[in-house]
């Protein structure tokens, strides 16, 4: 009764719409997941009767009134469920919630159906998997290698076609790095976008509630649902303004890579950004230091006395309760001072400037989730250290604000997947999605351990291509709302070959300049200051109405080798005009002239 191409959103649609009930469905899983035993992936065994239940009420419901009608999930075990036992990882911790976090409610009442309470690292704290006395949830892939934490039973279920998505938290990477190494979709909302209420914390103020999804299509759907402003999550805010299409990607400095000595995931990596370029995105090499500085403070500084915060009351007085590893961490966290709380904000504040110029230049960054893969055997022997290392790409992020989606890449020769994080300022979701799904079919690893299709792609965005502007319609020039109101965006400054001269044109109203191209290698041309735009393809019929003559479109030819269609003059009509090519560009000619 379970989807032969697995339990997509799209494929139970399809079963459901054939005939399929949800009570059948959900009874198969639950068939699956006695035959596998215990082992590791949830706590407290899986919710049967409440899942059955939940499935026979929907059989009376309208499919079509309810975008999740009859999709299994998992929520992680520091998640509230009314009536469920919420632990942490911690059996002396449990207590019993009177009511469901919100996104819990949100997702149910959707249609979505719970399945159980997934395994994790201990107070969500770790990126190993192995960090919790319910045992280490397999590697859906891989035996023997991590599955990933600290939302490892999370991820698990996802891969091992126990449920259709699940929910994760993540604060350092957590939301993340399990789906790099089970070869699923981890969405890494934007901070409060996803209520945290009812939610164990770990770091209240960098905490998120995340997804796993066997697709990028699945992870927009299940956030269309979960996110929403709840004005009783003190750090909850509604959504802020979208990000336009990603198009411009940087990538780390050769030297600021790290594979932890791995070259199957450095050779994955490349092949990942030649997939990207093939693709049509711009990629470029950026310095991503100041990320990688940010990073540290998480583990460094006064972050560690919030996770101390968290559960201080444990620390203090039945210290024995926790996971020893934990133990460790979490009590270096009464150390630090308000002074060093004070300079540790000051710091990251001081890091998070030095990080904008990057966004000025690229609309996300492409990582890898994280260096590379370990067995839970290395892991249980060195568990902080190479703990450390699996955070290398992922630890700035909640710090700095941004959300982010990881997506597989490929598969290291252990087995375990290797997948890269798409990152960006608040509210970039859709974006980075877009981009995401693009990248994950590119690789063509398909989704879990099953390698499941993904479902066919989204209509195409409208082409876009890039425009050369020289005048006034250029950033805060009189006509750039032109540009705007047409759906364009900056892209970045550039200077032409030096094959061109530059006129200003005589008329009435808004000053403008010409551009003229002179004969190839002729002494008499310059480079001209210019900028490089975004713009749909079907906006530029609308714009070349608002063109008046002697102007046009035609290619223009940049001092990077790029040629992009620009604005020319007609080379009659700048006989009588005043020639301002010696002042370098149109912004340099009218600043001389006050």
């Amino acid at each position: 009764m379970l989807p032969a191409d697995g339990l997509g959103l799209q494929s139970l649609r399809a079963a459901y719409a054939a005939g399929a009930t949800p009570r059948a469905v959900v009874g198969a899983l639950l068939d699956r997941i006695a035959a596998r035993g215990g082992d590791g992936v949830w706590i407290g065994g899986a919710l049967a009767e409440r899942a059955l239940a939940a499935a026979e009420r929907l059989e009376t419901a309208d499919p079509s009134a309810l975008p999740l009608y009859g999709v299994p999930f998992a929520a992680k075990d520091n998640i509230d469920v009314a009536g469920v036992p919420t632990t942490a990882a911690c059996p002396d911790f449990a207590y019993t919630p009177s009511a469901s976090a919100p996104v819990v409610e949100r997702l149910e009442a959707a249609g979505a159906v719970l399945i159980g309470k997934a395994n994790l690292d201990q107070f969500a704290t770790g990126l190993s998997g192995c960090r919790s006395p319910y045992g280490v949830p397999p590697n859906a892939l891989a035996p023997g290698m991590i599955p990933g934490g600290s939302s490892s039973g999370s991820a698990t279920a996802v891969a091992a076609g126990l449920v259709s998505f699940a929910l994760g938290t993540d604060t350092a990477g957590s939301g993340r790095v399990p789906a790099m190494l089970q070869n699923l979709v981890g969405l890494k909302p934007s901070r409060g976008l996803i209520s945290a209420r009812g939610v164990v914390p770990a770091c209240r103020t960098l905490d998120c509630v995340s997804v796993f999804a066997l697709s990028c299509a699945d992870a927009a759907a299940v956030l269309g649902v979960a996110e929403g402003f709840d004005p009783a999550d003190a750090y909850a805010r509604p959504r802020g303004a979208g990000r336009p299409a990603v198009v411009r990607l940087g990538a780390p400095r050769p030297d600021q890579l790290f594979f932890d000595g791995d070259v199957a995931a450095a050779a994955l990596f490349e092949e990942t950004v030649a997939r990207a370029k093939a693709l049509g995105f711009e990629v470029e090499t950026v310095d991503i230091a100041p990320f990688l500085d940010a990073a540290k403070l998480l583990y460094e500084g006064p972050w560690v006395a919030e996770r101390t915060a968290a559960i201080r009351g444990l620390l203090e007085t039945r210290p024995e309760i926790l996971h020893p590893v934990i133990r460790e961490i979490v009590g270096g966290g009464l150390a630090p001072t308000a002074v060093d709380a004070f300079d540790g904000a000051y710091r990251l504040e001081a890091l998070r400037r030095e990080t904008e110029p990057v966004w000025t230049r690229v609309d996300a960054l492409l990582l890898p989730t994280a260096p590379t893969a370990y067995t839970v055997e290395a892991m249980l022997a060195d568990p902080i250290a190479l703990n450390a290392r699996l955070g290398r790409y992922t630890n700035f992020m909640n710090l700095l604000d941004l959300c982010g989606v990881a997506v597989p890449a490929g598969f290291l020769p252990s087995g375990a997947g290797f997948g890269v994080t798409l990152a960006a300022p608040a509210f970039a979701e859709a974006a980075l999605l877009a981009a995401g799904d693009a990248l994950h079919r590119a690789a063509g690893t398909g989704a879990g351990a099953e390698r499941a299709p993904l479902p066919p792609a989204a209509p195409a965005a409208p082409e876009r291509f890039r425009l050369v502007v020289c005048g006034a319609h250029m950033r805060g020039l009189p006509l750039s709302g032109e540009l705007a109101a047409l759906g364009a965006r900056f892209v970045r400054e550039a200077t032409t070959t030096p094959e061109y001269r530059l006129f200003a044109l005589p008329g009435e109203g808004v000053a403008r300049p010409g551009l003229v191209r002179v004969a190839a290698g002729a002494s008499e041309g310059a480079a001209v200051a210019v900028e490089v735009w975004d713009i749909a393809e079907e906006a530029v019929g609308a714009l070349m109405t608002r063109i008046p003559a002697p102007l046009g479109l035609g290619p223009v030819r940049l001092a990077d080798g790029a040629t992009h269609a620009g604005f020319l003059c007609e080379a009659a009509a700048a006989a009588d005009a005043r020639d301002i090519t010696d002042f370098g560009g149109w912004r340099a000619f009218l600043a001389a002239r006050l």
